[in-house]
């Protein structure tokens, strides 16, 4: 009876470590400096591992700063021209549905030369195959943690009910 019990917890467990996963992660931009110039985005967004299914969010002040998903040459020269997709609500959230390299910058007046875009690489979701090998070992490794614990829950859900 008791390794039943202890089985049953392990199941919660395991259930509740991939429900996070399975529902995405949500990036505040800046945290709780939010998007602004004069704020290194780059050192930002250096520790944080961003997957298809995560959503960021950004806050701001409206009207004062927007958002515009640009690409790579746009990023660079902090080119706003031609948008089409300016987001300006001042609580703006993009979900990142597709892996790959993403940038974003703010459109009004210097901000985007004073530091106000971001970049940032989209790794496929976990347990997706990757459009192209893992740029480090470190995301073959939680690949595998993944799996395994989603045997691990497999299995104690088998127990459970067996």
């Amino acid at each position: 009876m008791a390794s039943k019990q202890l089985l049953s917890v392990l199941a919660v467990i395991a259930v509740t470590a991939v429900l996070p996963v399975a529902m995405g992660a949500e990036f505040v931009v800046g945290d709780d400096s939010g998007w602004k110039p004069d704020f290194n985005y780059t050192e930002w967004a250096a520790d944080k591992v961003f997957r298809v299914g995560d959503h960021l969010v950004f806050n701001y002040t409206e009207g004062v700063h927007n958002v515009i998903p640009v690409n790579g040459e746009k990023f660079k020269a902090c080119d706003a021209s031609g948008a089409e997709n300016v987001l300006s609500s001042g609580n703006d959230m993009v979900h990142l549905k597709v892996d790959g390299r993403k940038w974003y910058i703010c459109g009004k007046g210097d901000h985007c030369t004073r530091g106000q875009k971001l970049v940032i690489n989209v790794l496929t979701a976990l347990g997706e195959a990757p459009s192209s090998p893992p740029s480090s070992s470190a995301t073959g490794i939680a690949s595998y943690s993944y799996k395994m614990l989603m045997g691990v829950a497999a299995a104690a859900a088998m127990v459970i009910m067996a």
